[in-house]
């Protein structure tokens, strides 16, 4: 059985999610470049390494935490370094209105979190311009 227009249904999907996910990362990315102009630097430190099963390597999560300027501790998670190990001192950058959503280890010697960040937003954002392609493609008469 064949449903008509099912195949522009899944392209529009896959156009709404991968268009939905460039915004994200791209809004993570315009807030990592703002908190790296004028955010607070302090140290922190990595307090726990985290490995998923069969040890992948893509699978690491690293958390850090921080001491807020008014002494209020802080964790969050961010994309490290393979060599990164629990008790690694490193130096967070935050804004000190929003210093959960906004704390980061980017900045000299880790840029991990702005190249991740950039690479997710080109490529989805790359993905939901081929999708939007083959859709109106289609739409318009392609075979």
């Amino acid at each position: 059985m064949v449903v008509p227009g099912a195949g522009y249904v899944v392209l529009a999907l896959l156009v709404a999610l991968f268009g939905a996910l460039a915004v994200r990362y791209a809004i993570r990315l315009t807030v990592l470049a703002r908190v790296l102009r004028q955010g607070v630097r302090t140290d922190g430190e990595c307090v726990r390494v985290v490995t998923e099963p069969f040890n992948r390597s893509d699978a690491t999560r690293c958390c850090f935490a921080f001491r807020t300027a008014d002494g209020g501790r802080v964790e969050f998670e961010d994309l490290a370094g393979w060599s990164m190990t629990e008790g690694t001192p490193v130096t967070v950058t935050y804004d000190p209105h929003d210093p959960r959503g906004t704390a980061t280890i980017a900045g000299r010697g880790s840029w991990a979190p702005v190249l991740q960040s950039l690479a997710l937003t080109a490529g989805c954002g790359l993905a939901a311009l081929g999708f939007t392609a083959v859709l109106l493609f289609q739409a318009w008469g392609g075979k």
